[in-house]
């Protein structure tokens, strides 16, 4: 396994769509996945995509942290372990939508206000090329959402309404702007990928 190299807001390889994965259970792509599980671990990373790591295919990793439910009474808002997805697809499950608080490794040091669906079903293939077919909401829709839009070629700037609302993660020390949501913990955390 090797700790890969983050592309940055501004890459090419970030503008673009990405290729679909044409053999999920690829030694090739379970490398890679390999490796991007290692390089978000290494980053403190909540999720990565393939092309972050300069990589076109539609691949994505992502796990929900315990403490990161936005309603711990909710089953499909809980903590999920690791998730690995070729040609992930996804399907807005009523027309509610939450702002939330996002930050990406591509993005580093920045954190931002973007909306996102606040229930969605998520279907793709695992590693074995088994169909995976799943209800998320909270945090654990909005990472899935995040990544996926990565393959679109699409950054979480890109979806803010309101640009008033990216700021430096540092800055957040004293305290979120007028009307923004809370912060998910202390100020400065969470600081991962989304």
């Amino acid at each position: 396994m090797a700790i890969l190299k983050i592309a940055r807001m501004g890459h090419p390889v970030l503008r673009r769509p990405a290729d679909p994965v044409s053999d999920a259970t690829a030694p090739e792509i379970r490398a890679l996945a390999a490796d991007m599980i290692e390089t978000m671990r290494d980053a403190s990373g909540a999720g990565l995509a393939a092309p972050q790591v300069h990589v076109p295919l539609r691949l994505v990793v992502f796990f929900v942290p315990p403490g990161r439910a936005e309603d711990p009474d909710d089953a499909d808002d809980a903590a999920a372990g690791l998730t690995i997805l070729c040609n992930p697809s996804i399907e807005p499950l009523d027309g509610a939508q939450a702002d939330g608080w996002e930050g990406c490794l591509s993005v580093p040091g920045l954190r931002g206000v973007v909306p996102r669906w606040r229930r969605i079903r998520y279907r793709g293939l695992d590693l074995n090329g088994t169909s995976v077919d799943r209800v998320a909401s909270g945090f654990h829709a909005r990472v899935a959402q995040h990544e996926i839009d990565h393959l679109d070629g699409i950054l979480y700037p890109q979806r803010m309404r309101d640009l008033s609302l990216l700021l430096f993660t540092e800055e957040l020390r004293h305290g979120v702007p007028e009307g923004a949501p809370p912060l998910a913990g202390p100020p400065g955390a969470g600081d991962e990928e989304e």
